[in-house]
């Protein structure tokens, strides 16, 4: 089963901005098709992860226990419209906690897949919206695909100092792209 990993905030649901955290379900905005992508991405045997730096968490702006509630909704919706995410990780440190989880370090990938499965991150996508996703799919050694939606806009792609191997629009174009490709 191939396996698509995604970031949360900029590719399934809207970008807070910057320094800004969605640390409340009212605050949760799904993107325009993106818990369609994902039902796409399902249909078409891909195995879904979410992996996303919530350093709101040690920030105190929400506990780990509301953030878990939060994702337990975001779940809920994703399958109700026919999508299936396999796993959740979330690094819930700061930038300055230096911790061995926190996006571009690819630890969560691998964690996400186990020791058992290492052979199959060399055919998996991370599909993100910073350089830091981009990285981490690039330690990782799987592809790095930018979707658009997010943080980063056309102008900034030069900036990042990383080239994508692909770029989308939002995860509904990466995820026809993805299921297209497999068919």
């Amino acid at each position: 089963m191939p396996v698509a990993f995604l970031d949360r905030d900029g590719v399934i649901n809207a970008f807070p901005g910057p320094g800004a955290y969605v640390t409340r379900w009212e605050e949760f905005r799904f993107l325009p098709r993106s818990k369609e992508a994902i039902a796409l991405l399902t249909r078409g045997g891909y195995e879904v992860h979410v992996i996303s730096n919530q350093g709101c968490v040690s920030r105190g702006l929400i506990t780990w226990e509301g953030l878990q509630g939060l994702t337990r909704l975001m779940l809920e919706d994703i399958e109700a419209a026919g999508g299936r995410i396999a796993g959740v990780r979330y690094c819930p440190h700061r930038t300055e906690d230096v911790c061995e989880c926190k996006k571009p370090s690819d630890r969560m990938l691998w964690d996400a897949l186990g020791p058992q499965r290492r052979g199959e991150m060399s055919s998996a996508v991370f599909i993100g919206d910073s350089r830091e996703d981009l990285l981490a799919a690039r330690s990782a050694g799987c592809s790095a695909w930018l979707a658009l939606s997010g943080r980063t806009g056309r102008a900034d792609i030069e900036a990042l100092g990383v080239v994508p191997d692909r770029i989308c629009a939002d995860l509904w174009e990466a995820a026809g792209w993805l299921v297209q490709r497999g068919s």
